[in-house]
């Protein structure tokens, strides 16, 4: 009788994650905020049904509360589904000046607690910029929140506006006694510093809101006079890309 000896070789395991490319991570995470939001969804119909079964008005109450939270969870999902989608700018003219005072605007109804931290420095006359105003704004919304979120006890920031070398600038510089952070890569690494309710994506947008518009998206830190300096740079209207 032939006898045959199998060999079989097995690859050891591993203790390297495995390696998950970002578009792909980013399809998981949507759709797993997709079906999150369907079940949202259930919760609040059913929430609606059992308020209308009952007259007490504390248990009405409890119900609306509960409702409320649900809602609160698919805003963030929301959010975040918004925060990891690909920027896709539909350009149009904008007066530069009218572009800060409808940001200014924003800030005070968005940011009411903090807004009037901020003190602005705006030297702008007739410039025009071809940007896309609501997510432009959303870019630098995102820097005043960010600012705001981790300098709890700040008591005053300064926003600049101006045009340098043909070029929009919105400068936002915020006091750091303390700062040890690199920003050669800053708004580059998504995910990298996460806490509750922030995920670490808010500077990586604007930084791909910045660039869509052919701009440029940066910061630096001021040891001398202890200053995160953030900067957003866009061209302004028929100068082309930054």
């Amino acid at each position: 009788m032939l006898g045959l000896e199998l060999t079989m070789s097995f690859d050891k395991p591993s203790s390297e994650p495995p390696s998950v490319s970002w578009p792909d991570m980013v399809k998981f995470v949507r759709q797993l905020g997709h079906d999150l939001r369907n079940n949202l969804n259930a919760v609040e119909l059913q929430s609606a049904y059992l308020a209308e079964l009952t007259e007490e008005m504390e248990l009405k109450g409890e119900v609306q509360r509960l409702r409320e939270m649900v809602s609160e969870i698919g805003t963030s999902l929301q959010k975040l589904s918004a925060g990891l989608s690909q920027v896709s700018a539909s350009l149009m003219p904008y007066r530069a000046a009218d572009f800060i005072e409808d940001l200014k605007q924003k800030l005070a109804k968005d940011l009411s607690n903090d807004a009037g931290k901020v003190s602005w420095d705006v030297q702008l006359k007739d410039e025009q910029l071809q940007i896309d105003p609501q997510m432009a704004q959303q870019a630098l919304l995102e820097l005043f929140a960010n600012a705001f979120q981790h300098e709890r006890n700040v008591k005053a920031i300064c926003a600049k506006a101006y045009i340098d070398n043909g070029r929009f600038v919105f400068e936002l510089r915020e006091p750091k006694a303390r700062f040890e952070l690199a920003t050669d890569n800053w708004g580059r690494e998504p995910l990298r510093h996460v806490s509750q309710g922030h995920y670490g994506l808010g500077l990586n947008r604007t930084r791909a809101i910045a660039e869509a518009h052919g701009g440029n998206f940066g910061a630096d830190y001021e040891r001398a006079t202890s200053t995160l300096v953030t900067k957003v740079i866009l061209p302004l209207a028929g100068e082309g890309p930054s």
